[in-house]
């Protein structure tokens, strides 16, 4: 308050109606943290250079991972191409040299479906000069029941535990470089999700958009859960989280054909492109204005496209209980704790 006492008087009857409404203050924050996101609209020009640096993108090979990977290169950073098929990730890499010539690259296998994999690639990252971003964006998406190598739901396993325990192992060396980042990409299809607690591997009764879903709401818990205890322990890295917005990729590979000739023409008009797509990723990677616990997504309408901006997360993702008991659970279950090296 100021000093003067017109002025004092003047800050009290501007304050007064606000006091124990945090909640309608919470509201106004939002609104002018989105109107001044309106001022500017972000894109692929406002991506500074990433000379120097250092980003693993898992699931790089294809849609949002190889336009995430195709724009890191192009501005200079090194680029770790984190993919399950080890010809599929060369070939991503060529496309990549195709159009940077040079584009400092390097093809890691991964399997996020196998924790012994995951533990492979991760000391095979342990033994670069430096991790700046790890970009967690591999995803599975199938109405098919399957188990990962380790015996998990594969949603589970594969969007969430797999990345997870791959967190865990670099993020040691993600702190080291000073300003790591832990970029999660999750979906808006986490507002339809729920922890199953009593069915985790589906087990009793399996849908595949219902385990999908569950899984992306496993994404944000998780990158919240971790951001909240690397806050707690006055760390310099940063977990915050995006979604693509409406993106026609590899994740529909296996609905059956007729229903994707029947949506593709239906739905292109209004979705977005897979660069733009990507936007929101690289936004949280490198905006140097990005913070811990943002979660990124597209302005348009029903967050589908444009450009990227802070979006609000579903009710569940906020819950501090159950991303505690998330994190416990996933600790257990991949035998890997993320704080236990730091």
């Amino acid at each position: 308050m100021s000093a003067d006492p017109a002025n004092r008087a003047l800050d009290v009857r501007l304050i007064a109606p606000w006091r124990g409404k945090r909640k309608q203050l919470s509201i106004l924050h939002t609104w002018f943290q989105r109107l001044s996101q309106l001022a500017k609209a972000y894109s692929y020009a406002d991506i500074s250079s990433q000379a120097g640096r250092v980003h693993l993108v898992t699931g790089a090979n294809s849609g949002i991972g190889f336009e995430t990977a195709l724009a890191l290169a192009e501005r200079g950073a090194r680029v770790l191409l984190g993919c399950r098929s080890e010809a599929r990730g060369q070939a991503a890499c060529e496309r990549i040299r195709a159009r940077v010539g040079e584009a400092d690259l390097a093809l890691l296998v991964l399997d996020l479906a196998d924790l012994g994999s995951v533990r492979d690639a991760a000391g095979r990252v342990l033994a670069e000069d430096r991790l700046d971003t790890l970009i967690n964006n591999a995803g599975l998406g199938t109405p098919k029941y399957a188990l990962t190598k380790d015996g998990f739901e594969s949603h589970l396993g594969v969007n969430h535990l797999g990345h997870f325990a791959l967190t865990g192992l670099l993020l040691r060396k993600l702190e080291a470089s000073g300003r790591g980042r832990v970029v999660t990409v999750s979906s808006n299809m986490h507002k339809f999700g729920s922890i199953l607690w009593d069915d985790l591997n589906g087990e009793k009764n399996y849908q595949g958009l219902v385990r999908y879903s569950m899984s992306k709401l496993a994404n944000l818990l998780f990158a919240f859960e971790l951001e909240r205890r690397l806050r707690e322990g006055s760390y310099t890295t940063i977990s915050l989280a995006c979604h693509p917005g409406g993106v026609l990729t590899g994740l529909g590979r296996d609905l059956p054909g007729w229903v994707m000739k029947i949506a593709t023409p239906l739905a292109r008009p209004v979705l977005n492109t897979l660069p733009g797509g990507a936007l929101p990723t690289l936004r949280a990677a490198v905006d140097e204005a990005a913070t811990g616990a943002q979660y990124y997504g597209p302005r348009g309408l029903f967050e589908v496209s444009g450009p990227p901006v802070v979006r609000r997360v579903g009710e569940a993702a906020r819950s501090l209980e159950e991303a505690r008991r998330l994190w416990v659970l996933s600790v257990d279950l991949t035998g890997v704790d993320p704080f236990a090296s730091l």
